[in-house]
């Protein structure tokens, strides 16, 4: 017996989200359909929503339903600081640590030449003309301790030091092959303050 399509397609639209296969993603289905109807109109909706709100803000790219985001706006924040990371989810793991009081600039990504991922495309040329405005004295590279991730660092890195831009690198304190939106807050406060 088929499925009717309506079901299929939410399967279909489930097995986007990273790490969910087929058989999850038909478990979340049939949990939605059949135990949580109202939960499935709230995620719809809220789905609906926040792809139609929120964007990238202007300055530092991370995700936010105004031209500029709230850190981007907060007069209380250290201008002369910038810490580049991979993802909003990186930023928002380095938020509630409550240890870095500067800017960010948010990559949306990492470079992965396997991927056809390259500097063009993760905003590179974006962030070194930020980072040589005037204001900024430090680029802090709060990239994942990943393969592509250490690239990335690296590339963004050697660009800044060719500028002229100070350059500093968060401490090993991280696990290497670790995201920091899974590292403990104690762990990513300290490799904060140990940058080097």
């Amino acid at each position: 017996m088929a499925a009717p399509q309506a079901l299929d397609l939410l399967t279909q639209a489930l097995r986007r989200l990273p790490g969910v296969g087929a058989k999850s993603a038909a478990r979340m289905a049939f949990h939605l359909l059949q135990h949580d109807r109202e939960g499935a109109r709230q995620l719809a909706q809220a789905l609906a929503g926040a792809a139609e709100k929120v964007r990238h803000c202007a300055r530092c790219h991370t995700f936010t339903e105004a031209e500029v985001c709230a850190v981007c706006q907060d007069p209380q924040r250290d201008a002369t600081r910038l810490c580049v990371v991979e993802t909003p989810a990186d930023q928002a793991a380095l938020e509630r640590t409550g240890a870095f009081r500067g800017l960010y600039f948010v990559l949306m990504g990492h470079l992965s030449p396997l991927d056809g991922v390259g500097p063009a495309d993760i905003g590179v040329k974006a962030l070194l003309e930020r980072a040589q405005d005037g204001v900024v004295q430090e680029v802090i590279l709060a990239t994942n301790f990943t393969a592509e991730g250490e690239a990335t660092a690296h590339v963004i890195g050697e660009a800044l030091r060719r500028a002229g831009v100070a350059v500093t690198r968060l401490a090993r304190g991280v696990p290497v092959g670790s995201e920091l939106e899974f590292v403990d807050l104690g762990t990513i406060a300290h490799a904060l303050a140990d940058r080097r």
